[in-house]
């Protein structure tokens, strides 16, 4: 840095303008989880049984599996976004912190692919095993 115009001590300190749309996100995702998983507990609550059959019989309806996916993105993509938010704040070595948000993000696309898998194995064959 050096000592010369106030702009040039404060450049590349100020907002870098993705604050607004990060936190818009963070809410627009929470709202979603909370609608699809009251969608889920009502559901799994109108259900005649927990049996496996129920469940599955359940899962292959088209009507229930794209929200169920569509849910697990939700959350999983929520939960990328606070986490990256707690990691750029307490994490403060940049290589270090480029590494946990590397390791996040293959986290939150894996953890959403195998549920989108696992609903989709349920939805197209009927058959868990």
């Amino acid at each position: 840095m050096g000592t010369g115009t106030g702009i040039g001590r404060v450049r590349g300190l100020g907002s870098a303008r993705h604050g607004a749309h990060h936190w818009l996100a963070q809410r627009y995702t929470a709202v979603g989880n909370l609608l699809l998983v009251l969608w889920l507990l009502i559901s799994l609550a109108t259900l005649p049984g927990l049996d496996y059959e129920s469940v599955v019989t359940w899962i292959a309806n088209p009507l229930v599996a794209v929200p169920l996916m569509l849910m697990l993105v939700s959350i999983f993509y929520h939960l990328r976004l606070g986490m990256q938010v707690m990691l750029e704040d307490y994490v403060h070595d940049k290589g270090l912190n480029f590494f946990c948000i590397l390791l996040l993000n293959f986290y939150a696309i894996g953890g959403a692919a195998a549920g989108i898998f696992a609903i989709a194995k349920i939805a197209f064959t009927g058959i868990v095993k």
